[in-house]
Parts: C-alpha cells; sequence; structure tokens
C-alpha cells in the first residue's frame, strides 16, 4: 500500500482552506441583511423545479448570525478533518456530498424553503465518523471517535423533533455522508506496511536482517585485519662517511 505522510497538523493552506470556505457564507449572509436580498427564497423548495436552484444556493442561505454561527463552529472543524485526513478525495466528497444532500432534501422535504449548511455538517460527521470505522486504520479510527465525542449529539437531529429544523436535510447529509463512506476508495489514507511485512520478504537480500542469526542472534561484523605498516619490512638503510686525514709520513 501506498505510504502517505501526514503534513503538519497546523499547515496553513488546509486551515486556510476551511476558514475560507465559511467566510463564503459570512459574506452571503451579509450581502443579504445588508441589501435586504430576501435569499431564503433562493432555497431548496421540494418537488418543484424552481426549488431545484436551491441545491446549489441552500449551503449559502442562513436565516440569523446565530444559524450562521452554529454552523460555522461544526464546518470549521469538520472541513479541517476532512481536508487533513483525506486531502486527494477531499474535494470531490464536499462537492457531490453537497449536491446530493441537497437532492435528497428536495426529494423528502416538507413543502418550505430549506436553508443552511446543515445538511453539509452532517454529511461530514457521518463521512468522518463511518470512513474511519470501515477503513480499520487505527488513525481514522480515533478520529471517528473524536467526531462522536464532539457531533454525537446531532443524531437526534435527523428525527422531527422540532418543526422549525429542517431534519430532511440533516438525515439526507447524514446518509449521503454514509454512502460516501463505503463508496470513496481514492486518495484515502491506508495502513502502511514496512517491507518485512509483506509476503515476498526476503530477509537474506536485507542487509539489516542479514546481521541477526535464525535464532534472532546479532552476528558482529568479523574484525578487519589491521593494515600492515610498509615501512617496517623495509631494510633500514645505514649511511657511512669516511673521512681521510693524511698522516705526516705522507706528506714528506
Amino acid at each position: 500500500m501506498q505510504k502517505i505522510e501526514y503534513p503538519s497538523v497546523f499547515e496553513f493552506r488546509r486551515i486556510a482552506i476551511s476558514v475560507g470556505l465559511v467566510m463564503l457564507l459570512w459574506i452571503a449572509l451579509w450581502a443579504d441583511l445588508r441589501f435586504d436580498l430576501n435569499l431564503r427564497s433562493w432555497g431548496v423548495y421540494p418537488r418543484t423545479f424552481e426549488g431545484l436552484k436551491g441545491i446549489v444556493f441552500t449551503p449559502f442561505i442562513h436565516k440569523d448570525l446565530s444559524h450562521l454561527t452554529n454552523n460555522s463552529i461544526s464546518l470549521v472543524a469538520l472541513l479541517w478533518f476532512l481536508f487533513y485526513f483525506y486531502p486527494k478525495a477531499a474535494w470531490k466528497v464536499l462537492l457531490y456530498g453537497a449536491i446530493l444532500s441537497g437532492l435528497g432534501t428536495w426529494l423528502i422535504g416538507r413543502p418550505a424553503f430549506h436553508i443552511g449548511a446543515s445538511g453539509i455538517v452532517y454529511m461530514l460527521v457521518s463521512f468522518l465518523f463511518f470512513k474511519g470505522v470501515f477503513s480499520g486504520y487505527y488513525r481514522l479510527i480515533a478520529l471517528s471517535l473524536i467526531v462522536v465525542f464532539l457531533y454525537g449529539g446531532l443524531l437526534w437531529y435527523v428525527f422531527p423533533i422540532d418543526p422549525k429544523i429542517s431534519w430532511e436535510g440533516h438525515l439526507s447529509g447524514f446518509f449521503v455522508g454514509f454512502v460516501f463512506a463505503g463508496v470513496v476508495k481514492s486518495g484515502v489514507t491506508q495502513e502502511y506496511h514496512y517491507p518485512w511485512e509483506h509476503p515476498e520478504f526476503d530477509p537474506s537480500k536485507d542487509p539489516f536482517m542479514r546481521r541477526f542469526d535464525e535464532q534472532g542472534n546479532f552476528v558482529p561484523d568479523e574484525p578487519e585485519p589491521e593494515p600492515e605498516d610498509e615501512t617496517d619490512h623495509q631494510p633500514q638503510k645505514i649511511e657511512i662517511k669516511y673521512n681521510f686525514k693524511p698522516s705526516s709520513k705522507d706528506s714528506e
């Protein structure tokens, strides 16, 4: 399996993507309140042709600051989880998940305008949780436990317990996330196996494993012979100087 190296936890690019996407929602709400655009009418209206446009626009439309704040806090964390742990599949999961969640709301929703990014929140929660469980990889399972700890209480709102809340959008997003967890395969981090864990591994060809015998005992290298000093075997050169001194007889 391919080993995917994780970047720094606080890598700027992934944080910027998460915050930037949420900022688009705040800009849309500011424009709606500032210029009285009445964007609510661009939300999903189930089973009508005109209501289909809400599949694209409804994540950007919120009722008020409280509605957007609740979604923003969850979205920043969940988007960061998505782009950090599933970098190659993140954009596909986000874009297709948003469209299919909106389409599901259009199919099963009550005859009213359904607005907000809650469907995406539930889609991300469901995808991150079930994908971690299905993968069997300890890092992604740990992420699943974190998601349950932080957002487990959201499960109640996929049921019609509050008439003011679009539980249909929540249920659609949750279902889409569950389906994506089983369907999305490419671009997902997989457990890394070391070379010696593969069945075709040959210990005799591995330089590290050759340092151990069949019983697992360490085999030290044999000491290399010390190089001989060439000067020890060369005959010593003896220089003899003769000084001749003439005798007195020779001088006569």
